[in-house]
Parts: C-alpha cells; sequence; structure tokens
C-alpha cells in the first residue's frame, strides 16, 4: 500500500485540485477492494461512503476534473526516472479491445466483430472500442519474462454513418473523417503522443519498439509512424515482397524502388535454399529455443522505400500431457523495420506482446473495466481510462516492492504448489491489498497476519471462513 500510495500522490497534477485527487484516491482503493460489480456504486461502497452523498463521486469524471492522459503520463515518468534501458530501448505493445455493452444509446457504441467468435462464424456484439499502449518491464536483460505496464487507454469510436435521406455534403464529410478516423490512423496518433511524452521527459535518446498484431501492420501505420520507432509486425504468409534493386541497369527513367520478387514467406519456409538459425527467447513460461529464417534487407510496397527485415519463426511443438503425442503451433511471419536490430531482441520483442492480452483479461474480469454504467461522452472515455491507469499503478508498486525484496502476501491455497520463482499473479496483489486494508482497519499488523496464516497452513488447522471468503476468492 505504501508503494502505491506514493505512486498516486504524484499524479496531482491529473486532478483539478487536492480534493478532487483525494477522492479519486480513495475510489481507487474502492476499486481495488470491490468484490462484485465493478459499477461506479460498487467502487462507493467497497470505499466504505455508501452513506455519504454520491454525487460529487459520479461528477468527478465530469468536465475537466480529472485528466487520464495525464495519470498516465506519471506513469510513464516513473517508468523513465527507475527503469533502465541498458540498450536505450523501449518496449512497447500496441492493441485494441472491445468492451461489451447493452444499452443502444451509450456514447461511442457499435456492433463490432466479436474476436472471441469460432473462425468458421463471424459473431458480432454491440460494445466501445479502446486501443491501448502497454510498456515491457523484463525481470533482466536479454531472454526473460517480462510485465506489461499500460501508458496509456483512448476510447476510439467510429464516425457515426449518416442516413440515406442525408444530404450529399453530409455523406462527403463523413467518407473524409472516415479515413482520418480509421483504427490504424487513431492507432499512429497515439504512438505519436507516447513519442511526444517520452521526449518531452527528456529521453529523446530511447527508441520505441513497437509490437503489433496483423491488422496495425499495414501501409497507414507503416508510413505514419514517427520517427525513433521500430515496428515489429505480423504479416500473411502470402504477402508479396520485393528484394532492394542492384546497382546499374539503365540510366533513362526514374530509379527502381522495388528490386526482383522474393518467394512468398511460407514458400521461403518451406524452401531448403533458407538455412534455420537457432535463437533463445522467453516464452510459455520458461526460455525455448527458436529456429527462424531471416531475409534482410526486404522491401514491402505497404512500406515504399524502407528496407525491412523478414523474420520466419518455425512452430514450436508440446505435449498435451507426456505422454501424448507431439502438436504443433501455427508458423509466425513478422517483419522489422530495422534491419540492424538484434535478432534476439526482435524476437523477444514480439514475444513479449502476448502481455497486453493478459492486460486486457486482467482489466476486464479482476477490475471490471467497462461494467460502470455510465453513458454521456466524458464517463464513458474517463471511467475505463482511470480503472486501467489504477491497475497500471498497482503492477507498477508491486514491481517496485518485487525489486526491493518481494512482496509479503498471503500464503497460497494447499492446492497450489510452492515455486519459489514463481510471480504473484494480479489476483494475488489484489488480495494482499485487501488483506493490508482490513488488517489497517482492525489495527492489526499486517506481517504479524501474514505469519499467523503460514502457521495455520503448517498445522493444517481451519481458519476463519470470513477471511477465506474475502482474500481466496477469484472474480
Amino acid at each position: 500500500m505504501e508503494e502505491f500510495d506514493s505512486l498516486f500522490s504524484q499524479c496531482g497534477g491529473a486532478f483539478k485540485q487536492p480534493r478532487t485527487s483525494a477522492r479519486a484516491h480513495k475510489l481507487a482503493y474502492g476499486l481495488l477492494n470491490c468484490s462484485g460489480r465493478h459499477t461506479l456504486s460498487g467502487m462507493i461502497s467497497s470505499a466504505g461512503e455508501q452513506f455519504i452523498d454520491w454525487s460529487n463521486t459520479y461528477r468527478l469524471f465530469q468536465g475537466e476534473r480529472i485528466n487520464t492522459d495525464s495519470l498516465f503520463s506519471t506513469v510513464i515518468k516513473s517508468l523513465l526516472e527507475k527503469e533502465k534501458y541498458e540498450d536505450r530501448n523501449i518496449y512497447v505493445h500496441m492493441d485494441d479491445t472491445l468492451l461489451y455493452k447493452t444499452g443502444k444509446k451509450i456514447i461511442g457504441t457499435a456492433w463490432r466483430r466479436d474476436p472471441l467468435g469460432p473462425p468458421f462464424h463471424t459473431n458480432f456484439i454491440w460494445g466501445q472500442r479502446f486501443i491501448q499502449l502497454s510498456v515491457a518491464l523484463p525481470e533482466k536483460s536479454g531472454a526473460s519474462r517480462s510485465r506489461a505496464i499500460p501508458v496509456d487507454f483512448c476510447h476510439c469510436p467510429s464516425v457515426k454513418k449518416p442516413r440515406k435521406t442525408d444530404s450529399q455534403e453530409r455523406w462527403n464529410d463523413f467518407k473524409e473523417k472516415k479515413k482520418k478516423m480509421n483504427l490504424s490512423m487513431q492507432g499512429v496518433e497515439r504512438i505519436k503522443q507516447l513519442r511526444n511524452k517520452i521526449d518531452s521527459l527528456g529521453a529523446e535518446e530511447l527508441q520505441i519498439v513497437l509490437g503489433v498484431d496483423g491488422s496495425y501492420t499495414n501501409e497507414n501505420v507503416l508510413k505514419n509512424r514517427p520517427p525513433k520507432v521500430t515496428l515489429i509486425g505480423r504479416i500473411r504468409k502470402d504477402t508479396a515482397l520485393n528484394k532492394i534493386p542492384g546497382e546499374g541497369g539503365d540510366k533513362a527513367g526514374r530509379k527502381r524502388i522495388y528490386g526482383e520478387a522474393l518467394p512468398k514467406p511460407e514458400e521461403i519456409r518451406t524452401s531448403d535454399k533458407y538455412p534455420w538459425q537457432e535463437v533463445k527467447a522467453w516464452a510459455a513460461g520458461k526460455t525455448h529455443n527458436f529456429n527462424l529464417k531471416i531475409i534482410n534487407n526486404v522491401r514491402w510496397r505497404k512500406a515504399g522505400k524502407e528496407n525491412l527485415k523478414l523474420i520466419i519463426i518455425r512452430p514450436l511443438g508440446y505435449r498435451l500431457t507426456k505422454k501424448s503425442r507431439l502438436l504443433y503451433r501455427q508458423p509466425a511471419y513478422i517483419i522489422c523495420t530495422d534491419p540492424n536490430l538484434e535478432i534476439e531482441k526482435a524476437l523477444q520483442a514480439y514475444l513479449w506482446r502476448w502481455e497486453i492480452e493478459v492486460n486486457f483479461r486482467e482489466e476486464k474480469t479482476l477490475l471490471g473495466c467497462g461494467q460502470a454504467q455510465v453513458r454521456t461522452k466524458d464517463p464513458v472515455e474517463k471511467v475505463p481510462a482511470f480503472t486501467v491507469a489504477i491497475y497500471s499503478l498497482l503492477q507498477l508498486a508491486a514491481h517496485r516492492v518485487r525489486q526491493t525484496g518481494g512482496i509479503n502476501h498471503l500464503p497460497s491455497a494447499k492446492w497450489y504448489p510452492r515455486k519459489n520463482n514463481e510471480r504473484e499473479t494480479t489476483g494475488d496483489l489484489l488480495n494482499a491489498i485487501k488483506a493490508q486494508m482490513l488488517t489497517k482497519s482492525m489495527d492489526i499488523n499486517f506481517y504479524d497476519f501474514v505469519n499467523l496464516q503460514n502457521s495455520l497452513r503448517t498445522r493444517k488447522n481451519y481458519v476463519d471462513p470470513t477471511f477465506s471468503a474475502h482474500f481466496y476468492h477469484r472474480n
């Protein structure tokens, strides 16, 4: 709690006045302590203010009382001050997510394709769309696991389509806005904003290594991204690539940009002409030896004159049980806009991108991002962003405590194996926060309380069911 309070105290510039900051601080603990649905009323009740006028809390997200961008700026500033980026690269992940809604009059909602639907049928859900950027915090340099810290969470609605009976001028305006506000271009704007924030904090020398999926590996992002941003993204297996044009040739006519065509990435993977290389990287809980094929100095018409590096990853084998047959994952085809970036760093940066998917799951299931029942423009944008910002502060505080000696958390249930090198889950962090809040309200030393629970576990005794229900449940 002390480290979380210290980080939150640095966010004073995000609030209009000190009493607004104090109210947001109470609401943040209500969010972390909430056991039911994470609506605003649920947060108020978990903060112990259910018998106090609630209108001030609802007005917190109206107007300019809170600036969520400034909250994330504090997170970025803390990262740059305390973390050491020895290779002068800061690894960032970007992706979009949907928050499910039911109200048809909520600002920014629309029918979206369900990413969790089956591959043989396209499902649609009613919801809001947000773009998130997260910074990777690896445990050590090289092949190691990483924790993603969100540094941006922006509402990205689609342009509302006019009616058939509307004027041609309105239709033309809709077509122009649709080009400028598509998901890729909004993603580019978020990248530019992050780049400007890092530069304004005095870290102009840091190179952003941005990991994205296939939906952002396109012409809009590749050609419009700001300087000092290296993009690593996935491409299709039948992408048309070219070599760099050779020297000489006919002097008449304009200079060629693309050389002769390369085989398709899938053809390169199955060909014996290109050798495999072995590279170590962390993925799926341990270090693996990946087999790669690397083609340097490649050009793609979506990227224009830029030289790229093509990386083909052979699928890893795995077994569902120790005695089951060997199964294989799908191969991956990725490009890197910096041909000089070390292959170990490029591969690990791409594999770390999975942590943003972990962020999405924990923000929605553990902190209830999107469950608040708000409809107007400001709360619709700010309440989910506030939830994600508190999640960032929690993860960053846990990372700091872990570096200075580890988290003194409650013992796990008996059926969980004891692993010394296992990192704490977000559920463990929330349980530790709840236990500290309870022991503080009861005027009990938290460390003594943890030692008591450890002794009860050793003796295999029954414990108070109230504590068990409060600390050992999972949302």
